[in-house]
Parts: C-alpha cells; structure tokens; sequence
C-alpha cells in the first residue's frame, strides 16, 4: 500500500504567484451521483443491513450527499448524519428495522483521528469494535464498488482549458475527501495530472489542512482561491482565508465556462475579491436546502 505523508503538503515550494486548490467529484468530474447512488449508498444498504427500508435509506443518503446543504461532506460524517435522519423518520419508525447506534463512530470522528482507510483498519485493529469493523467494511465494500464503475467519467467541459490556462499563472492542487489511489487513477485516466502540483486525498488529512499546509505563509491570502460545489469546500477555503470560486450543482459547466472567460482574470487580476465573490456565493447558497426535502410542505 502506497504510503501518505503530509509533509508533501508542507513541503511543497512555490512556483508561481497564485496558489489554487480544486475539489475532484462534482467540481472537476460529473462523479458524484454516480459515486453515491452505484456505489455508496447500495453498500450501506447491504453492510448494514437495511433492505427491507432500501427506499428511505436511499432517499435519505441522496438528500444529505447530493441535494443538501452537507452536500461533499466526508463520507462517515454523511453516515452518521443519514442514520440519525433515519432514526426520526416516520416510516422507519413504523418498520421492523433497528437503526445501529453508530455511537463508537461518532466518538471516532470527534476524537480528530483522520477519517481514512488506514485509520480505520488501525483502530479496529487495537478496538475491535464492531460499529469501526462494520464502518471500515462499508468503506472498503465502497471504494471496491467505485474501482469497478467509475471509468471513463470524463471531466466537465471547461476543466481542461481552465486547468491549461490556469496552471500558466498558479500552483494548482487537488483538494480532496476521497482517497488518494482513486483521486490519481482518475485524473490520470484523462490525463490532466500535467496541469497539478500535487494530488491530495483524504490520507493527507482534511480539505481545510491541505490549503493550509501547502499555501500557509507561501502565497499572498488575496492570491489563493478553491474551487468546490459543496459548501464544505467553501469553509476549507474560508477557515484559511482564501477566496471560493462555486461549481454550481446541477450548472456545472455554465459554472466553468464562467471561469475560464471571466472568473479566472478577475481572480489573477486582483479583481475578484468583495462583490463579485459575494454575489457568486449568494446564488450558490440558494441551491443547497438545509432542511430535508421530506419535511417540507
């Protein structure tokens, strides 16, 4: 197994003037509903149990990683948040399925662990708690059931040109919650790893730890900007004081056209920063609900 270490990030050495990082599923690539209702969701259907409530089940995972406000979250956190969600549904309620109390989990995920494979399989290995075992064997189940589909995705229109003219002016690196060996066999697949610094997966900790890592004291703040569709990259971006650009869900490559023949000169220009950015993140905000859709009117 490949080994990660953060001191790729840390040691990354300037080259250009502008650093800028770029999420990979639903910002570069049209892979999140493809990750999540082939792969992600039918494995927490299966590990865990729950066909006889497949319906909410997949309802309830689509809503909290595709069409909400935790949209890209990392994919334990979503767990939690579906089985919670799951637990105060009146049709589940009414079932005969007990929601597992993901408790030892949550514990994990507050304890500041990284939230990857390799930490996994190290705490079941030292716990042998059956809530991580049954969480690393969904995760893994996962990541099997994502090398098998997810081929030939190819990225939005407007990523490669953007990518091309971009990297001419700024340090480029993938921002990432998924692992590392799936963010590199894609982006290689369809050659774009020419247009990188550096690859970053969920090994290499957090999307908030990645931009701080590898930009902190490096690069002007008004000079790093991330890319995202979820409002999780945006505070990655945020908590460092860095600029965000939105890939809107559902307008993705309206969104990179917008990049690539406006966005981007404003952002090297110096002019993207106060009301073009507020009014670019309003209008993102707007798409994502907070509330479940099955509780609305």
């Amino acid at each position: 197994m490949k080994t990660y270490s953060q001191d790729i990030l840390k040691n990354l050495k300037p080259s250009k003037k502008f650093f800028v990082g770029i999420d990979s599923d639903g910002t570069a690539f049209p892979t999140m509903e493809l990750k999540h209702k082939e792969c992600f969701i039918p494995a927490i259907i299966k590990v865990w149990g729950l066909q006889a409530i497949s319906k909410y089940a997949r309802e309830t995972a689509e809503w909290v990683n595709l069409y909400s406000w935790h949209r890209g979250v990392n994919r334990f956190i979503a767990l939690v948040m579906v089985f919670d969600l799951l637990k105060k549904r009146p049709e589940v309620q009414k079932s005969k399925v007990k929601i597992p109390d993901l408790a030892p989990l949550k514990k994990f995920i507050d304890s500041g662990a990284a939230l990857s494979t390799p930490s996994f399989e190290k705490a079941v290995k030292e716990t042998g708690d059956p809530i991580l075992a049954k969480s690393l064997e969904w995760t893994n189940d996962a990541n099997t059931r994502i090398a098998e589909m997810v081929k030939g995705a190819y990225p939005y229109t407007g990523v490669r040109e953007s990518l091309e003219k971009l990297s001419k002016s700024a340090d480029v690196i993938i921002v990432s919650a998924t692992p590392g060996e799936a963010l590199e066999r894609e982006w290689e697949e369809h050659d774009l790893v020419k247009y990188v610094s550096l690859i970053a997966g969920q090994e290499l900790g957090s999307k908030k730890e990645h931009i701080m890592l590898a930009s902190e004291g490096k690069y002007d703040k008004a000079n790093v900007l991330m890319i995202g569709d979820a409002p999780g990259d945006m505070k990655a971006g945020k908590d460092n004081g860095a600029l965000f650009f939105p890939i809107n869900p559902g307008a993705e490559e309206e969104s990179w056209e917008l990049f690539y023949k406006e966005a981007m000169d404003k952002f090297l220009s110096g002019k993207y920063a106060g009301a073009y950015e507020k009014n670019l993140i309003e209008k993102f905000e707007k798409l994502l609900p907070k509330e479940p859709t099955w509780r609305q009117v």
